[in-house]
């Protein structure tokens, strides 16, 4: 009776949980009825070459190879949401499928920088993120194919991150305590800063690229703003009481300005070469 008792009280404490999906047999508000025309999937094999992508880049002990790569992965990805985008409002199915939620771990140590880091690749991909710290994940709404660019990114950008860190080995002070923790916090908050505006200059670079090549590319813009409304609608809806978090400021100007450069080192510019990759 006791376990009962203990395990009835642990749920009781537990923080509610969103609801991102409909019911078996449940049409949620802005998905399509069954049978009905829904807007298309991420293309597997776009999908295949954004992997194959970011493997090299989380594989190669060279920085400005994996800077290239990941350029591309980016790239890559903002273009196919513009696509998909333009082929909904020509086949005149606006948004059908609206924005969806997908929750990713954001795991100890160092949470608070990955939740950042998090938020940026979410943002440059016309995403929001909401942070649920006690149940270790971070809630990404958006349109799908800008939710399998976050979810693919991130994962990688960390693998890169850590292994830049590894690299890096451990820090002490000048009286032989160790600051590595204060490192590797700092780091990692730098890392996110500069990889969120590398992120959104090349987003912004395939945006201008879409409008000047695109047949009625001009209302492109207008259509990526409705969007991105829409998402901020379905964020409010399932997150209502959301508030904002400050992250512990960095502490370590090291590890600051060694996150700063490794992010530099991997800047997201266009990869146009890698696109027949």
């Amino acid at each position: 009776m006791s376990q009962i008792v203990s395990l009835l009280h642990l749920l009781a404490r537990l923080p509610a949980l969103e609801r991102l999906t409909s019911l078996p047999g449940e049409t949620a508000p802005g998905q399509p009825e069954p049978g009905e025309a829904s807007s298309p999937a991420a293309d597997e094999r776009i999908l295949s070459r954004v992997r194959m992508l970011l493997a090299k880049a989380e594989s190669t002990t060279f920085e400005a190879e994996a800077a290239t790569f990941t350029a591309g992965a980016q790239s890559l990805m903002a273009r196919h949401s513009i696509d998909a985008a333009l082929l909904d409002r020509d086949a005149d199915r606006p948004d059908r499928n609206g924005p969806q939620g997908r929750r990713i771990g954001i795991d100890n140590p160092y949470e608070g920088p990955k939740a950042v880091l998090l938020q940026a690749v979410a943002s440059a991909n016309r995403c929001r993120m909401v942070w649920s710290r006690e149940l270790g994940f971070g809630t990404v709404v958006g349109f799908e194919p800008d939710l399998d660019a976050v979810e693919l990114l991130f994962t990688s950008l960390l693998v890169q991150a850590t292994r830049t860190l590894a690299a890096a080995g451990s820090r002490s002070t000048l009286h032989g305590g160790s600051r590595t923790r204060s490192f590797r916090q700092s780091f990692l908050s730098a890392f996110a800063d500069r990889i969120g505006e590398r992120l959104h200059e090349a987003t912004a670079q395939e945006e201008e690229a879409a409008v000047a090549t695109h047949t009625g590319g001009r209302e492109l813009v207008p259509l990526l703003a409705a969007r991105a409304e829409r998402v901020d609608e379905t964020l409010g809806s399932w997150f209502p009481e959301v508030r904002q978090a400050r992250i512990s400021a960095a502490r370590d100007a090291e590890g600051w300005h060694s996150g700063r450069s490794a992010a530099d080192r991997a800047e997201l510019g266009a990869a146009r070469s890698l696109e027949g990759s």
